[in-house]
């Protein structure tokens, strides 16, 4: 199966072979709480990476349609982002919906009334939870990708994606590791693995955000990067999911280390 991004207008250009889009995550929302599930497409494409500070949203028409929801939802979740400090929305000619400059971190949940509250800690058996699932969905999603067909334009982002990884700077080291690994995961062709990794990562980036990001993790992981990356684009599928699984229980080790 082929991979076209989906483009979205945005202020700044991507970087060349960047075929991770900005819209990537904002597909339709079939069933469930239209309000939160909005807010949490949202969140994610901000808080992945898919959009930079100072970048404008599309407008609320196009939004809508998009994700498959009314105006009136579109604008109460921006409206709750801002209120919660990521998105700036400015009146008037040249106004619209802006990512904050400043996102942000830590973890949040909804409360009563839908609004974003911090959230304190996660549980032990929550933290299993979350690492659990994560080995299933990007094992898999790393097995699916290697047997998929791929455009030269897909395999160029795809070795592009890690070589981001791989020269980052500390500060910007883990939206470039969450761009790869949905990369990974929109080759798969399911919009619906892309959402559930997404969702995934936002939750481990949470809780490896509570401890610091060490140098020689990065050299590590940006090793492992290397391998899943060469075992995808020579279409190793079971070589593929070892590597990410191993690549997987690095960071649980690390999660489980620092935060029981």
């Amino acid at each position: 199966m082929s991979i076209e991004p989906i483009e979205l207008i945005s202020t700044e250009a991507e970087p060349s072979g960047q075929l991770v889009s900005s819209s990537l995550l904002l597909t339709k929302i079939r069933g469930g709480n239209a309000y939160e599930e909005t807010v949490e497409r949202l969140l994610q494409t901000i808080r992945l990476g898919l959009v930079q500070p100072g970048e404008q949203l599309p407008p609320e028409r196009e939004l809508a349609t998009m994700l498959n929801v009314s105006r009136d939802t579109v604008r109460d979740a921006t409206s709750s982002l801002a209120d919660a400090g990521y998105l700036v929305v400015r009146r008037g000619r040249y106004g619209g919906t802006f990512i904050a400059e400043v996102i942000p971190s830590g973890a949040v949940v909804f409360g009563r009334d839908g609004e974003l509250l911090p959230r304190a800690s996660y549980t032990k058996d929550e933290i299993s939870d979350v690492l659990i699932l994560r080995d299933v969905l990007e094992s898999g999603a790393a097995h699916v990708a290697a047997v998929a067909e791929m455009t030269g334009e897909s395999r160029d982002a795809l070795w592009q994606a890690h070589l981001d990884c791989k020269n980052a700077a500390t500060d910007d080291y883990r939206r470039l590791d969450s761009r790869l690994h949905l990369l990974i995961a929109e080759l798969t062709g399911s919009n619906a693995l892309v959402n559930q990794v997404a969702q995934s990562r936002m939750k481990v980036n949470e809780l490896l955000n509570e401890f610091p990001l060490l140098q020689p993790n990065i050299a590590h992981s940006s090793a492992q990067h290397e391998e899943i990356v060469m075992a995808i684009l020579t279409g190793q599928a079971d070589k593929a999911q070892a590597a990410m699984r191993a690549h997987l229980d690095g960071s649980a080790s690390l999660i489980r280390g620092f935060l029981g």
